[in-house]
């Protein structure tokens, strides 16, 4: 790194890159029937930053409210749409498996998640704003 740079946990390097991505993931489950309670979100939290590791991304922010989930910084490497298929398959069957009678009053079928999702570049928003608005997401209790 140039001396006249000073370190910056924003900027993340790689084997031949140096990159900054970031983006604001927003998942909804399926009908948006609102599954979510404080102890299943801290599990999806927990099971989607194994998964960001496992792609070499990392889960900067994590909240959520009654119908859905916030996210990420992600590597160059990592296509946005294989991530995020991962982040909701793997999250899904822990959480079906972990809180059984919980999550099948609120979906119906095997469907756990929309198969949508919303993600937008946060290049020109800054890290602080889009943090506070993740944060200040109305978690259920």
């Amino acid at each position: 790194m140039s001396p006249l740079w000073g370190p910056n946990p924003d900027i993340r390097r790689g084997r031949s890159v140096v990159y900054t991505l970031h983006t604001h993931v927003v998942f909804t489950p399926k009908y948006r029937r609102g599954p979510f309670t404080d102890e299943t979100l801290r599990h999806c939290e927990e099971v989607m930053r194994d998964v960001c590791t496992d792609f070499g991304a990392q889960l900067r922010e994590f909240n959520a409210e009654h119908d859905h989930v916030h996210l990420e910084h992600y590597p160059p490497k990592a296509a946005i749409s294989r991530l995020e298929s991962s982040l909701k398959g793997v999250s899904a069957r822990r959480l079906r498996h972990e809180f059984p009678d919980h999550i099948r009053k609120y979906l119906w079928h095997e469907h756990f998640w929309s198969p949508s999702y919303f993600v937008a570049s946060c290049g020109s928003a800054p890290l602080p704003v889009i943090k506070e608005h993740i944060e200040n997401q109305k978690r259920p209790g």
